[in-house]
């Protein structure tokens, strides 16, 4: 039994380097594939947005020089190069995917359209969404958050190299304690960094809640969706 029927998982960027330290870890990458025809074979419909950090992020090249616009344009290419590699791999097991795109790149990819996305998600495809909201200034945090609220996702899975929300960073800090449920008020209250802040209002906004999980653990994410309490659930 699946305690979700819809849902929006959002990874980063930099998860898909594994051990590179840059770039795509072919070996992470199927690992990520493996757990999502899991969730497919269940019945669960899967959209996914991925981050562009292991190859580029926006911010980082505003320091070095760039502009900001153009380097969070060349961030959105990043999130595009990750959706083809995921999608290369989910076909490579069988499992139907189609890339849209938050700007117009065919044959790349389709043009987002949320009823399209809908209507490939009914039919057991899996739905990357990539290239963030489509705008500069925007995370790919706030294009999961968008994109929930319109495909009208029941949850935003965030699986992450952390099993949980913790009262301070417990790579940092060895006395740091794990929530199994938290608030949206406590985490701004406590300025726990989970999503950036346009993201995190607009799922508290829109009561879509966030689940924190360690996503490198083979089997997390179907534990996840049949409802198993192996993270952290932020909520209302």
């Amino acid at each position: 039994m699946i305690k979700y029927k819809r849902i929006l998982l959002k990874l980063s960027g930099e998860s898909l380097m594994g051990s590179e330290g840059y770039g795509i870890d072919s070996n992470m990458l199927n690992e990520y594939a493996t757990q999502i025809k899991e969730l497919v074979d269940s019945g669960t419909q899967v959209a996914i947005v991925i981050g562009g950090g292991n190859i580029f992020r926006g911010l980082k090249g505003v320091g070095s020089g760039f502009d900001r616009v153009k380097g969070d344009q060349m961030g959105m290419m990043a999130t595009v190069i990750n959706s083809l590699a995921l999608q290369s791999a989910l076909t490579n097991m069988k499992v139907k995917s189609k890339v849209f795109t938050a700007i117009r790149m065919e044959p790349v990819g389709e043009l987002y359209n949320r009823d399209k996305v809908v209507e490939k998600l009914e039919s057991g495809k899996v739905a990357i969404l990539s290239g963030g909201t489509g705008n500069p200034f925007f995370t790919t945090d706030t294009a999961s958050a968008l994109r929930a609220v319109e495909i009208g996702a029941e949850i935003i899975l965030k699986g992450t190299r952390v099993d949980g929300v913790y009262t301070a960073d417990p790579e940092k800090d060895k006395t740091a304690t794990k929530f199994d449920s938290i608030s949206f008020d406590e985490v701004i209250n406590r300025q726990l960094n989970i999503m950036d802040l346009t993201a995190f209002t607009m799922c508290r906004e829109n009561n879509i809640p966030i689940y924190v999980f360690d996503m490198n653990k083979v089997g997390n994410l179907l534990k996840v969706v049949k409802g198993e309490k192996i993270g952290t659930l932020v909520s209302n």
